[in-house]
Formats: structure tokens, sequence, C-alpha cells
């Protein structure tokens, strides 16, 4: 976060500090000379070259490399790896250690493969082209490939009107631009978080959907670099897409995709860069967040004003407001003493819920002041470096500070240690999660920084508290008690590359690290910059399972790069309370779950900077209930926005989180799904409809999971939405009511804000919970009731995965169940090695036209259950059998006419 109160001074830096992006004219580029192809070997599935200079060097930011080494590999069927280095040195690549790569050479004949490599010797160029149909993919032709110590250039062409997503973070739509876009990749600390601009994480992966299927294109470089998207440099109206990068390898990984599954290729993008953790089940709940609780007091008036409104509060957090002088791992003796917040984890505890306190990376310098986290870090030397081996010095939240080296060898035992000191069960914060903010890293201080200790006190950090203290024995929770249930330049070359992306901050190292800054193994920030806040996250998750081994944990980050989402979730940063930004934030979900396979992702609901509105925040409310971390976040200038402030607000967040927690066990057998082959948790409509064109722009509507359409009111203070519906079956969550689609738009009218459009795709078959509750551990206690929502043409299918929610290792077994509907047989089948302890309560099979003549419910034995009741609403169509059967083997349900 960014505190409200220096924003203006922080805007200030940002414009002081500005530095134009570096432009030259295209064809001064393109008339660079390239490479020539020498040495050519070819075996089996791999092939490999050299590159020599092919004329007069252009040198246009450095010197031109002469000799470069090519290693084509085929991978798979569906992946080919192209890398391109200096043949002459080594040069900087993302370790193994951050992001481990695949594995694998393909067997088969290349032929086989589903897309294929081919090349131009001089002046080398490269395609790769779908073998199927010989389509052009990616392709250099025309473009001359540039290699100079601190700039790299590749570009590529486009079809015309191309529709390319990924790229990020960025705050964009969520089909990019192809009009004079430039993508820049360097992570910072991106309050408001900016159309336009370079945010806080980097995933240099793009997929390109065309009707005639969808592939990707994944480039693992670490390095700041532009990624340049333009249809106005030809007259045909064709684009390019160029690489920008400031150093590093060009090591491309090419990923067939599918000509009719755009899925497939993001479950081929997680065999890169790993499939999501899985995450306990409690996270699916309700978090409340918000940085401006004064005093333990505030925090457990929130709780307790949550369960007196009765909407279920899941999971309680607290911002950095906590901490004694801003420092990490301490508590603020007066304002949340130690003995109180472990009242508040202890009574949260006894009522199901948990609790998550803030982390951030940067440790205050505090040299003879017994800070132990900084005295254990100094004595470890695990401090990021300067040139000259000073531990370098950052301006934070405590003031002077250092940061962690996440290279060191030391580095996990440090942090570990640090976490099981303070969030201890016996005497310390026993949370439940973690979150971590600022690791960009971010910095306040503003370049060139030669006084941090002068600019400390020029900011007034650590700020002084305003608010009175507590009475520290101020009761809460009434009755209950937990008996009862210096010169810092060197290398210019690091500091100020030839080519200057565009970095919304400046300077590369504007309020963030040096980028010339060292790490215990020798690298450099200017090339591991973008790692920092995953390298966090690593760290951090290993501490956590280290405190309770076994059990899994919610890790929630701010800044990632690929492969993130195998460790930690992610939520959007630091947006404002607008309508803009309620609409972006649905893009930029489909970045983070739908490309980049971070899926537990959302937005800080009802805005985190400025006030919010009771109709905003309704809204937001609502369509916060789908994402997939669901969190209610504000600043400490804003007016309060907890869920119970406003009337409309309360009876919104109620109406969702029922339909949420009907719906979790879908949503977690959906991330289960993703944590097996990295399908999807959310998707763009194009994604389910590939060949239908409208689909390919809309960002304001997206399916959770393979089965739920949501599609929101996004208009300020509206009460009527115009949704796509394409040429399929759909059925209205609530009412059950059929609705045919007719690849049309559709106006949906009196939408209360209290609403929120949801349909289930027809051909589906969803198991919910009978009805929500105030915990997720009372909603693992309520029955089921499956709803089948046959196709057009009869048909239908569904799953559901159940566990204990918690493990890391399921000793109690699973149950995988996979739910058929056809010819008026709905078949219920799998494992069930967990016992899920409830009922089927029902069946309600929608969209049947007259009412059957008798249903029978029969176990595979062919014994016959109940009696065979069931209602017919002839209206809504739909047939509602009751069941009450325990949920523990499988059994059909037989619809006679």
């Amino acid at each position: 976060m960014v505190r409200v109160r220096i924003i203006p001074f922080l805007f200030a830096i940002t414009f002081a500090s500005s530095t134009s992006a570096t432009w030259i004219e295209p064809s001064i580029l393109d008339a660079c000379p390239g490479y020539n192809l020498t040495n050519a070997v070819s075996q089996g599935a791999t092939f490999t070259a050299n590159l020599y200079l092919a004329g007069t060097a252009c040198n246009v930011f450095g010197t031109d490399l002469e000799i470069l080494n090519l290693t084509v590999t085929y991978q798979s069927e569906d992946r080919i790896h192209v890398k391109i280095t200096d043949a002459n040195s080594s040069r900087y690549e993302v370790p193994q250690s951050v992001l481990p790569r695949p594995n694998g050479t393909l067997e088969s004949s290349t032929s086989s493969a589903a897309i294929q490599f081919n090349y131009t010797t001089s002046p080398f160029s490269f395609m790769i082209y779908r073998t199927s149909t010989n389509e052009t993919l990616f392709t250099t032709a025309s473009h001359p490939l540039i290699f100079e110590p601190q700039y790299l250039r590749v570009k590529t062409a486009l079809p015309r009107n191309a529709n390319i997503y990924g790229l990020g973070e960025h705050s964009d739509s969520f089909r990019l631009p192809t009009f004079n876009t430039t993508r820049t990749l360097w992570s910072r600390d991106a309050y408001e978080i900016p159309t336009g601009t370079n945010l806080y994480g980097n995933h240099p992966i793009y997929f390109d959907h065309r009707t005639t299927g969808t592939h990707g294109v994944f480039l693992l470089n670490s390095n700041g670099m532009d990624i340049k998207i333009n249809d106005t440099e030809s007259t045909d109206g064709n684009a390019t897409l160029e690489y920008n990068v400031l150093g590093g390898v060009l090591d491309f990984y090419f990923l067939a995709g599918s000509e009719d599954d755009p899925l497939e290729v993001s479950k081929q993008y997680a065999e890169i860069v790993g499939t999501p953790a899985e995450v306990p089940y409690w996270s699916f709940g309700l978090h409340q967040c918000r940085f401006g609780y004064t005093s333990y007091v505030d925090v457990a008036e929130v709780i307790t004003n949550y369960s007196e409104a009765s909407i279920p509060l899941e999971t309680m957090w607290t911002d950095i407001d906590y901490m004694d002088e801003r420092r990490i791992f301490t508590v603020d003796p007066t304002y949340f003493p130690l003995d109180r917040m472990r009242e508040i984890v202890g009574y949260l505890h006894a009522h199901d819920q948990k609790y998550i306190l803030m982390t951030d990376p940067a440790v205050a310098y505090a040299p003879g002041e017994g800070y132990g986290t900084y005295d254990r870090g100094t004595s470890l030397d695990v401090w990021l470096k300067m040139p000259n081996g000073s531990a370098e010095l950052a301006l934070v939240w405590p003031g002077v500070t250092n940061y962690p080296d996440w290279f060191h060898p030391s580095i996990q035992d440090f942090w570990t240690n640090e976490f099981r000191l303070f969030y201890n069960s016996t005497d310390g914060v026993d949370i439940d999660g973690a979150w971590i903010d600022m690791n960009e890293p971010s910095n306040f201080c503003v370049l060139p920084c030669t006084n941090p200790f002068q600019q400390a006190q020029e900011m007034d950090l650590p700020p002084p508290r305003t608010a009175p203290a507590p009475d520290p024995d101020t009761p809460i929770f009434g009755n209950w008690s937990s008996n009862s249930s210096s010169s810092l330049t060197k290398r210019d070359d690091l500091l100020n590359p030839p080519y200057t992306i565009q970095n919304a901050a400046g300077n590369l190292s504007a309020l963030t690290s040096w980028t010339n800054a060292t790490h215990a193994n020798g690298l450099v920030e200017y090339d591991t910059h973008n790692l920092y806040g995953t390298m966090m996250s690593v760290a951090t998750r290993a501490a956590m399972l280290a405190r309770r081994p076994g059990l899994r944990t919610l890790v929630i980050t701010r800044s990632t790069f690929a492969g993130a989402g195998a460790h930690v979730g992610k939520w959007l940063g630091d947006n404002f309370s607008s309508w803009e930004e309620y609409r972006l934030s649905i893009a930029g979900m489909l970045g983070m779950a739908g490309i980049y396979q971070i899926p537990m992702v959302g937005s800080d609901i009802c805005g985190y900077a400025e006030n919010t509105t009771s109709t905003l925040c309704a809204r937001w409310a609502m369509l916060g209930g789908f994402y997939p971390f669901m969190r209610n976040h504000n600043a400490d200038t804003s007016i309060s926005q907890e869920f119970y402030r406003w009337p409309v607000t309360a009876q919104a967040a109620k109406n969702v989180l029922d339909i949420r927690y009907r719906l979790m066990d879908y949503f977690y057998t959906t991330f289960h799904q993703a944590s097996l082959d990295g399908s999807p948790v959310l998707r763009a409509l194009w994604y389910k409809y590939p060949k239908d064109t409208s689909t390919y722009s809309i960002d304001l509507q997206f399916l959770f999971g393979p089965s739920i359409l949501v599609s929101p009111v996004t208009d300020e203070n509206s009460t009527s939405v115009t949704i796509y519906l394409p040429n399929d079956t759909f059925y209205d969550f609530l009412t059950l009511e059929p609705v045919t689609g007719a690849s049309s738009n559709v106006t949906l009218t009196d939408v209360d804000f209290t609403e929120i459009p949801v349909h289930i795709i027809g051909g589906s078959i969803l198991p919910l919970r009978v009805n929500g509750t105030m915990t997720t551990t009372g909603l693992r206690q309520t029955d089921f009731e499956i709803v089948v929502a046959p196709s057009e043409g009869g048909n239908a299918s569904g799953q559901l995965y159940v566990d204990d929610g918690v493990s890391l290792d399921q000793m109690n077994g699973t149950t995988a169940i996979t739910f058929e509907y056809q010819n008026g047989v709905l078949t219920v089948n799998g494992t069930f090695g967990y016992d899920v302890g409830v009922n089927v309560a029902g069946v309600k099979i929608l969209g049947v036209d007259q009412s059957p003549r008798n249903v029978s419910v029969v176990y595979q034995s062919g014994q016959v259950v109940g009696n065979g009741t069931f209602e017919y609403d002839k209206v809504m169509k739909v047939v509602d059998v009751a069941l009450g059967i325990p949920f523990d083997r499988a059994f059909e349900v037989h619809l006679q006419e």
C-alpha cells in the first residue's frame, strides 16, 4: 500500500523523476544487418546453429554481439523451446531455483508435433507454424534480430485485428489494443493501478486467439522490457509485436495450444510455470481488512459487527497498524498489545474463523536498539548489498530499512525463524495465512537518495500515531473468554542503460531498490528486480508451512513473476473506489487466473483509496462474490466501508455470500482441477465459445469454471445491463428458468443493487450446498443438492471433489464424483474415500418440458431408494426430486415420461 498522507509527495516524485521511453524509427532498426545462420546441426528433436553478425553493426544501444548460439528443442508435441545466447560469454538467465525449467525432448519424429520451427539462413529469421494448416503463428521475417549487451530486439508479425491477451501485469482491457500499445514489464509500487503503465508484477506470456486456433508465446526473461504492439506500420492493417529487452537471453517457449479448445494453451503454459497451489477451503470465505484500524478494539468491533449483522465473516485481517513503529514481527504494546491480539485470535478460532496479518519485506535499520529481527538478520548478513559491500539502505514504513536478499543461502532459515518466533501458537500471534506487500520492492526514497535518514525525517517515517491510546483493559467480545468454546552510484550501465523502458516511475531505480544492488550469489537487481516479490512469496509460503506442518496455507502477495501461482495468491493492488476500477477489476482477474496461472486473485472490494458510495459498494460486493479471493479492504483516509455500514450493502453481501457459499464446493472443485492440469479457474467467454468472434473483446462478463456465467451490472447507479449470450442454453441461477442464447445482446432491467445476473451454462451439473452458513466450517456440515442443467441436446455433466479442506496430503482419503445426465437418467459415480458426512437432500433437473410420470432412485446394487417423491414446476420447467440419502455411494435418478 501507499500511505495516503504522502501521496502528493509521491506523485511529485513520479513526475520529477519521469524518464521518457526510448523511441527509434522502426525502419532504422529493420535496416540493421541481423545475423547469418551457419553450422546447422539437426539431431532428433534438437537443432543447433551459430549466428554470425551479417554486416556492419548497428550498435543502436551498445555493441552488437558478433556470434550467437541458437538451440531449438521440440520438447513435446505441443511445445518448442527456442533459445539464443551469447556464444563467447555467459549471460544472466532466470535462475532454475526461481523457475525450474520443464524437461523433456520429443521422442517421436518432429513431423508429429503440432507446431514446427522453420528458418531462413541469410539474414536469419525464424517462423513457428501450425503443422496441420501451415498457418504462421510467429515470424521474424523482415525484422532482423538485434542482440547487444543491454538491448535485445525480436519482432514478429501479427494478423489484422489480432486478439492478444496477457503481457501483464496491467489494468488495460483484457484484449490488448493493437494501436501504439506498449506493455512495460518492471515491478513498481503502482498506486491507483493506472492504465497504460507497468504495475506490480511481470508475466511475459501472451495468448494469440484466432478463429483458427489459440497459441501461446512465453519469453522467459526477468529483465526490464517494453513489448510494443502496433498496427500503424503497415498499409494493410496488419500489426507487429516487438520485444525490447534490457538484458539476459532470448529464451522462448512456443505453445501450440489447440485449433478448437483454448483451454489447452493454458494447460501447456502450466507445464512450464507450474500448476496453482491448492488453498484451504476456508480461504474462499469472506475476508475483511482495513489500513486504519487504530487499535485492537477497532479490530474486535468489526468482528462483532459482522456477526451482529449476520454477514458471514470467515477471516479478519490487520494491516501494518498493529506494528510497533511499523516494524515487521512486532506489535505496538499500547495499541495492539500482544495479550489482546492473542485474545482476538483465540476468539476467532473458537468461532471457526481465521486471522491474517501483514508482513512487509523491508526490515527497519535499527543497530543497537534491541530489534531482534534486524539484529538476527545482520548477524546472518542476509541484506541486499551495494557494490561496495555495504547493506543497501532504503526508505519504507519504519523509516530507513534493509532489504532481505532472497538469494542468500541463509535467507530461508532467517525468514522461517522470524515467522516461528513471532507467529507461534504458544505465545505469539497465531495467524492462519500471510499477507505480503511492498515487495516490488517499494522504496519511498527520492533519487538520488544520498541521505535516506534525512528523507525519513522529512516524510515523518515511521508515522506517529494520532488516535488516542485504548484502555489496555477494554473488554472485547462481551463476556467471552478463551476458556469458552551513503553515495550510491556505480556502473552507470546498470543504473541508466542506453535503452530506456517506459517505466512509469521514471529511472529504473526510482522508488525501488538500486539496480546495481548485489545479491549474495553475485546477481544484481538490474537482472533480478522483477523476481523479488515471487522469491519473497516462495520464502513466506515455506515459512508458513513450517509453522503448521502438513497444512495448506494462504499467502497473498502484491508482486509476482511467472510461476508465482504455484506458491501464492495475489490481490490486484491499491485501486480506487471508482466505477471504472470496479469494471477494470474483471480484466485484471482474467489475466491472473485465465493467463498467468494465479487463480487465487481479487481486487480490494469497494476500492482501496478515496471514498466509496453505498451503491458502488453494493455492486462491488455482488461482483466480489465471484472473485476467487474475496476481500473488502480500504485505506486509512477513506470512510469505513465494511459491508454492514449501509443497509443496501449489507443485503447485497448477504445475498451474494449465500450464492457463493452454495457454490463453494464447485469453486473448490474447479481449483482442484486447476492444480492438476492448469485448467483456468476464470475464463473469458471465448474460452468456451472460441469461434464466436463477438466474444473476443468481452471483459465485463466472465465464466467461473466451466459452468457459471457472471454478468454484473457495470454502469454507475444503473439497474440495467446489456449482456451477450452466445448461441447456447442457459439457466438463471436463482430462478432456474431456461434462457436461450442467440449470439446476441440481451438487456436485463430492474436488476436491484442487491442482485447480480448469474447463469448456469447448459450441459452442466452443479453440486450445490442447500444453503449458505456463517462459516465454512458450518457449510461443510450442510447437505448437498444436485442441479442438472441440460444442454439443448438434453445432456449434462459435472464433477465434485471433496477432501478435508486443509491438509497437504489427504490421509483421510478423497471423494471424486462424476455426474452424467442423458436420456432422462442422472448417474452419480466415482470414488467415495473421504467421508463427506452429509446427505444429498435432493436433485433438481432443469429444462424439463413436461412432468415425468414417475421418478425412481436406485443404488448401483439395484436397491430402490426413497419413495419417488418429486414436484414439477411447469412455469420454470424444473423437476425437484426429494432424496435425503447419505452422499457416500453411487446412485442413479431415472425420469420416466
